[in-house]
């Protein structure tokens, strides 16, 4: 029987609120709807959502508000910020570490040309890796402040799936080349990190792409073939912050890819059974830009 795990995206990471206004947010008018009274099945089904997501949002909805007419703080602030500075550190270590490595061999100056040549093209590799994490860094901190902006513009969904670096060799889809209003950046990077979610052990047989359109959402699915990836990963995954096993060697996560997810507006989520998993990257649809060339308008006569 297939597990679903919806995220909670309602709870945290903060963002920044962008416009339209929270009401013009599709999660935020399905929470509305339940709380005026509408079933909770009947707005799911009107919104794509899982009934068990929007139950989530409901009860993280009425909370948050609880907490806000009462002055009262969130005591989890604090040891997400320590827990988010510890699984950062952790992070950076190796890619240091490694540059440091690098770097001292090179500075022995007993290397060979060619072996020169091969150390400094590593060395270079993990100074990248370094400047990724800290591009992470940036991210994440602005999450945590709720700070995070979003710079929409119109990209195709091509240019999205390039960016991430997710291949399309299985992708049939006429999609790709469609115009959508998104942060094409933060898509990009959410897909990424779900893409290498999927290709945690138990080592898949084989990753795919697939993209699907509903009346409200583009919904970017990646199916991995394979056994369960194990509940306690799972849980490292999603709440890295809440689990201290660094057996799982998960640190930071998906708590970025979510937070993105959020801030466009969207949600990420993972179906599982004893076959395949789907990791899924839901973003909302925003009108079609309109065609740039001048519509030529007549009169009744047939004149301009």
């Amino acid at each position: 029987m297939a597990a679903a795990l919806p995220f909670d995206p309602a709870i945290r990471p903060t963002v920044m609120p962008q416009a339209p206004t929270p009401t013009g947010d599709i999660r935020v008018r399905a929470v509305l709807e339940a709380i005026s009274g509408t079933p909770v099945p009947e707005v799911a089904a009107t919104y794509g959502f899982e009934d068990v997501m929007l139950h989530r949002w409901l009860e993280s909805f009425l909370r948050a508000g609880a907490a806000q007419i009462t002055n009262t703080p969130q005591a989890q602030l604090a040891e997400q910020r320590d827990r988010f500075l510890a699984a950062f550190a952790h992070e950076l270590r190796t890619p240091l570490s490694v540059a440091r490595g690098w770097a001292g061999m090179l500075a022995d100056g007993d290397l060979g040309p060619e072996l020169t040549q091969t150390t400094a093209r590593k060395l270079e590799a993990a100074l990248g890796d370094v400047a990724e994490r800290m591009s992470d860094a940036e991210r994440l901190s602005a999450v945590a402040l709720g700070r995070l902006r979003v710079h929409r513009r119109h990209c195709t969904l091509h240019d999205i799936i390039a960016s991430a670096g997710v291949p399309t060799d299985d992708l049939k889809s006429d999609l790709t080349s469609r115009t959508f209003s998104t942060d094409p950046d933060l898509a990009a990077r959410a897909l990424h990190d779900l893409w290498q979610a999927a290709g945690l052990p138990p080592t898949p047989r084989r990753r795919r792409l697939e993209v699907r359109l509903t009346r409200l959402w583009l919904e970017l699915r990646i199916t991995r073939m394979a056994d369960p990836i194990e509940p306690r990963t799972l849980i490292a995954l999603f709440e890295p912050f809440d689990t201290n096993d660094d057996d799982t060697g998960v640190s930071l996560g998906l708590y970025l890819a979510r937070a993105l997810a959020v801030a466009l507006g969207g949600t990420i989520g993972l179906e599982q059974d004893e076959f395949a998993g789907h990791f899924l990257l839901r973003l909302p649809l925003a009108p079609r830009p309109r065609d740039p060339r001048p519509i030529s308008h007549t009169t009744k006569n047939g004149t301009p």
